[in-house]
């Protein structure tokens, strides 16, 4: 069965509201080969890193999630492609969840791939996403267009949802302010994306977004400032 397929996250978290439209629930699935310079989640490269699930485990967190008002589901990662039997079951049982909530969740894909570098079986994994954010991320082309990390990504609709939540936003940039939100997790457990950092109190950190050029750096400095040291930033080498 479908929610019997095995799939490796490093993270999940509801609500974000720096990866799409709206409060959403983020997935981040685990293992990436693209392992592009100056990518902040570094820690979600590893294939045999993160923890291990099922979809049934993610489309409940999915379910819970719509029960709390999410206006959308965006997957990440890592590359989500790596693990193209499990997106597309992911996406078939969102999209028959969302209709049963009503239908107004959008489905928004991260993959650092274009058309064509993939084989067409595993491009077809994107079948069931309302908008794709599409390439590599690249560090030295920085841009403001919201949601995307460098100038050469595209955000491209795929259904009449995707064009209806994501069309006005094509062209649209970040205002001033923090691109990125965080979380302290006082367990100190678990992986996050953009970062798994200690700040020496036994606290787990993470940020959830898309940074500037530099926002890191300066999140870093700002921490440091009230006494709180990073010490295993995932976007350090």
């Amino acid at each position: 069965m479908a929610e019997e397929i095995a799939v490796r996250v490093a993270d999940g978290y509801f609500p974000v509201e720096t990866l799409g439209p709206g409060r959403r629930l983020a997935l981040w699935f685990q293992g990436c080969a693209l392992a592009c310079p100056g990518c902040m989640s570094r820690h979600t490269w590893d294939p045999a890193g993160g923890r291990g699930a099922t979809v049934g485990e993610l489309l409940r967190l999915w379910e819970a999630a719509l029960e709390r008002g999410a206006e959308g589901l965006t997957v990440s990662g890592g590359e989500p492609l790596a693990q193209p039997l499990a997106l597309a079951a992911l996406l078939r049982g969102a999209g028959r969840l969302r209709e049963r909530a009503g239908g107004t969740a959008d489905l928004l894909v991260y993959t650092g791939h274009e058309p064509g570098e993939v084989p067409g079986e595993v491009w077809r994994a994107l079948a069931g996403a309302d908008a794709v954010v599409t390439g590599r991320f690249r560090v030295a082309e920085p841009t403001d267009l919201v949601w995307r990390g460098s100038a050469n990504q595209r955000l491209v609709p795929r259904t009449p949802l995707g064009t209806r939540r994501y069309g006005p936003h094509l062209a649209r940039t970040y205002p001033p302010g923090p691109r990125v939100s965080l979380r302290a997790d006082g367990t100190g457990t678990g992986t996050g994306t953009g970062t798994e950092t200690g700040t020496g109190t036994g606290t787990g950190t993470r940020v959830y977004g898309v940074p500037a050029r530099g926002e890191l750096r300066r999140l870093e400095r700002g921490l440091a400032a009230r006494g709180l040291r990073l010490t295993d930033p995932s976007w350090r080498p």
